[in-house]
């Protein structure tokens, strides 16, 4: 049998794939192991370099920066979502002046890295007398970036639908706001949801940033545990222990986002309506119209 994309492998084409896949994984596993090997033979796997975590204080404070990370990842992720559906919607306007200023928010927003933004808010706002916390500047520099790009996301969303959707709207009696609400941005959700995701997930380790600006989150007191002489100044285990971390928090936070796409594609309103029976020929009972569209009695008036 073979594909429409592409013709199904031979016996020696799988042979020679097989080999392939063989090698690959070897040269990572030797990869991997170099470098593990390089750890133990610069004594990053001795006692005195992991006593540090041996402390619970040490833990104590290693959760109390987890939770500073995820108090600045929350607040951050909200915002961006809910200025990319602002930008987006600004974007998608049909009037020029509404939609040029939004377009040139979101390009400037999307141009200034989040670093850069940072420095501006914390070090540059000082100096026409605006004082701002770590936290602050840390969260409103994501917001702003990551908002921009979720704007973009959300827009490519909506208009990658066919426009066929927005006119089926229309044709009911929607006003633009109400298709935009009701009929493409819930789709448009469901579409670019992965991508959602993985902005998102970005947001969570560009966190990592606010250490430069000394907002106390996780690499920041990973910084400080491996500048820490008495315990052999252990940052590569204390990196290591902080990537464990923040592996476990984007794993959760695809958990999270896999429960909520799934409880998405379930809800009624992502349900696809099936094939529209013809109406007889002369049929003007709106009643009867109702029914085949599906369309609540709210729109019967609309026909």
């Amino acid at each position: 049998m073979s594909s429409v994309l592409y013709d199904v492998p031979g016996p020696k084409a799988i042979i020679r794939n097989r080999i392939l896949g063989v090698l690959t994984v070897l040269v990572v596993l030797a990869i991997l192991g170099f470098f593990v090997w390089r750890l133990a033979d610069t004594g990053q796997f001795t006692a005195k370099k992991w006593s540090a975590f041996t402390y619970t204080n040490v833990w104590v404070q290693i959760g109390e920066a987890t939770l500073r990370t995820i108090a600045a990842f929350v607040v951050a992720a909200v915002g961006a979502l809910a200025l990319g559906f602002v930008l987006a919607i600004g974007r998608l306007s049909d009037h020029a002046w509404v939609r040029w200023p939004f377009t040139a928010v979101i390009e400037v927003f999307r141009a200034i890295p989040v670093l850069v933004f940072m420095f501006l808010l914390y070090y540059g706002f000082p100096v026409i007398g605006i004082r701002m916390e770590p936290y602050w500047a840390v969260v409103i520099a994501l917001v702003c970036y990551n908002g921009s790009v979720l704007a973009e996301v959300i827009r490519a969303g909506v208009e990658s639908l066919p426009s066929g959707q927005a006119e089926a709207g229309y044709a009911i009696g929607l006003r633009k706001a109400g298709v935009m609400r009701l009929v493409l941005l819930p789709q448009a959700i469901r579409a670019m949801m992965p991508v959602i995701i993985a902005q998102l997930v970005v947001t969570l380790k560009d966190t990592a940033l606010g250490f430069i600006i000394t907002y106390p989150e996780l690499l920041f007191y990973a910084k400080y545990i491996g500048a820490q002489p008495t315990v052999g100044s252990p940052i590569i285990p204390a990196t290591i222990v902080v990537g464990a971390i923040y592996i476990a928090l984007c794993l959760l936070l695809s958990l999270v986002a896999t429960v909520v796409e799934k409880r998405l594609r379930r809800s009624p309103r992502g349900a696809v309506a099936g094939p529209v029976p013809p109406l007889a020929q002369g049929t003007t009972d709106t009643s009867l119209i109702v029914a085949q569209r599906g369309l609540g009695k709210h729109d019967a008036t609309s026909i």
